[in-house]
């Protein structure tokens, strides 16, 4: 995605507000491909995503309409390539019609939403994309707990980030943010089994702000600060799966002061202790992983997660949705 005027970035969000309000197509080529969180999981053709996605949504949450709170794109740095738009998101709209085995509440509901979406070569098309929409926070919402009082960090919907400035920011900066993401993540890998801490996180040097606040998908929640980001998740996460090996991503951008990074799936790992309720398997693991950063002063600010606990727990023979 070329950083030369018109910018694209509007245009294509405006697209996608379409495609789900007015079931307009024209953002999606002919043989887009998209790879959802389960249950959906990998839908192809225009046809099959307005039959198979667009309708159901539509079906399910009255009015449904997107409430972008980050828009972002730019050239890939993995070797997959391609220019990406980035979007953290709500769907909204009255939740009256059942939902990939989510029941209706028939109250407001918001729907979180991470994507990632990949641009055709004169970037005016979705060619494939990756969603992952926060299926258990909807049967939250609609009353049910898909963790029977286990949860962890506070449930909250998503935030637009501190500074207003999510929807298509200025674009300098994106790959020092990139870079900072990046230097972030492969200091995560090797952690204290003690403390969970890992060098070059916090302090002086380190990756993360002091005061930095992270959003999680449900069951997770949110924290604050790296205390609250160990006790609400590092801690649980790496007892249940000590030898989690995260990475393996299809898709990192930087632009302006936001990054993105997403694989599909992004972790492998074993269930060595229970997590979320479920007792330990001891079954071999992947997870599909999208992370959204805003970067302050060379170090991440807000970090907003969607993960695909759905998909997740299917593999360990549990539907959390029913």
């Amino acid at each position: 995605m070329t950083m030369t005027a018109p910018d694209p970035r509007p245009a294509l969000a405006e697209g996608l507000a379409r495609l789900f309000r007015d079931e307009d197509p024209s953002i999606l080529a002919p043989d887009a491909a998209w790879d959802m969180m389960a249950p959906v999981d990998r839908v192809t053709g225009r046809g099959a995503i307005m039959a198979d996605v667009v309708a159901p949504l539509r079906a399910a949450l009255t009015g449904l309409h997107r409430r972008d709170l980050i828009v972002i794109g730019g050239p890939n740095r993995r070797d997959t390539g391609g220019d990406w738009l980035v979007c953290v998101s709500h769907y909204v709209g009255m939740h009256d019609g059942a939902l990939w085995g989510v029941t209706p509440s028939g109250k407001l509901a918001f729907l979180r939403a991470g994507e990632f979406h990949r641009l055709s070569g004169d970037g005016h098309h979705i060619v494939e994309s990756r969603i992952i929409l926060d299926l258990p926070d909807l049967m939250r919402q609609a009353g049910r707990d898909p963790w029977d009082g286990h949860g962890l960090g506070t449930e909250i919907a998503f935030p637009a980030p501190a500074t207003q400035d999510g929807l298509c920011p200025p674009r300098a900066g994106g790959a020092a943010s990139l870079d900072v993401v990046e230097r972030m993540l492969g200091a995560l890998h090797v952690y204290d089994p003690e403390t969970k801490g890992s060098v070059g996180q916090t302090g002086e040097g380190g990756t993360w702000a002091d005061d930095m606040l992270w959003y999680g998908p449900c069951g997770i929640g949110s924290n604050f600060r790296w205390d609250g980001f160990v006790k609400d998740h590092r801690d649980a996460f790496l007892t249940a799966f000590p030898d989690r090996k995260g990475g393996n991503h299809y898709c990192r951008i930087g632009d302006g002061d936001y990054a993105a990074v997403s694989g599909w799936p992004s972790m492998t790992m074993t269930m060595r202790a229970p997590y979320l309720g479920v007792l330990a398997q001891d079954a071999k693991l992947t997870l599909r992983v999208m992370d959204f950063y805003r970067i302050a002063d060379g170090r991440i600010a807000e970090n907003w997660v969607l993960l695909d606990y759905v998909d997740l727990y299917r593999q360990m023979g549990r539907d959390i949705l029913r």
